[in-house]
């Protein structure tokens, strides 16, 4: 099943597809393993930087197997592409959904390349997700709040024919430094001003019920990154100062258990 399709049977379901970033085998293996234990689908995530870490051809293949291996239906999606470049080498390499992110850009560059990605897109059946407004990105100032407008969603889905949209609503990529108060009467003017699958990026640290508020007003796609990294890597720093094992085999699979649990408690927020 295509990815816009079932984006539109968990839209019909009240429910939202839980996409997660994966660094390596194990965080890969970590996300698979809570989709298998919840009996529920899963979008695989990478960005330009974990392409670049792991190469573009061996993340994909890995990404396939794990699904195949763990038997999750899910999907391969491109997070933040910055180039029309990369998002063409990402549908090449088979990704199943590309987000080009020109939401720095002048709105009518924006529109603009986002068009020219979804002409792209169209031969291989690809969802494209775009972004609207403002959502921090790791070291960018919280305090700039530039948020998607209804109107200008309208306008440039529109424009685009983009399938899905990230709006900015309040959230922000990376750690909070205090609470994010969601802006859920925006979100819902958006959602009733265009028919495009909403996406709430910024997802880790957003408290629980503010997820189900979220995914009950249309969001539809829910992005996991950060907590997956930090959940990650501060258990295995745990792990690695009570004990003097080298096997990597014994070391690694306290944190791989740890981001398993914390990613079944996000799907279970979402369905």
């Amino acid at each position: 099943m295509r990815l816009q399709e079932k984006f539109k049977d968990v839209q019909r379901a009240g429910k939202a597809l839980l996409a997660t970033n994966y660094y390596n085998y194990e965080t890969l293996r970590a996300v698979l393993e809570a989709a298998k234990s919840k009996n529920v689908p899963l979008i695989l995530q990478l960005t330009k930087s974990s392409i670049d870490y792991m190469g573009l051809e061996n993340a994909v293949a890995m990404g396939r197997a794990g699904l195949k291996y763990f038997g999750v239906e899910g999907w391969i999606h491109l997070d933040h592409g910055g180039s029309v470049e990369l998002v063409e080498r990402c549908l090449k390499a088979g990704f199943d959904s590309v987000m080009f992110d020109g939401s720095e850009l002048p709105f009518d560059e924006n529109i603009a390349l986002t068009k020219q990605v979804v002409e792209m897109a169209k031969p291989f059946n690809a969802n494209v997700e775009a972004e609207l407004g403002y959502v921090a990105k790791l070291g960018q100032s919280t305090e700039k709040m530039n948020l998607t407008t209804p109107e200008d969603a309208r306008k440039f889905v529109n424009a685009t024919g983009v399938n899905a949209l990230a709006v900015a609503i309040g959230t922000a990529h990376g750690f909070y430094k205090s609470e994010p108060k969601l802006d859920f009467e925006r979100l819902e003017a958006i959602k009733n001003a265009t028919d495009a699958f909403l996406v709430l990026h910024g997802g880790s640290g957003v408290p629980d019920e503010a997820i189900r508020k979220a995914v009950s007003l249309g969001i539809c796609k829910v992005n996991i990154a950060t907590e997956i990294k930090n959940m990650f890597t501060q258990t295995l720093k745990k792990e690695l100062v009570q004990n003097e094992e080298i096997d990597l085999r014994k070391t690694f699979p306290p944190a791989i258990k740890a981001v398993k649990e914390l990613i079944e408690h996000k799907l279970s927020l979402v369905n």
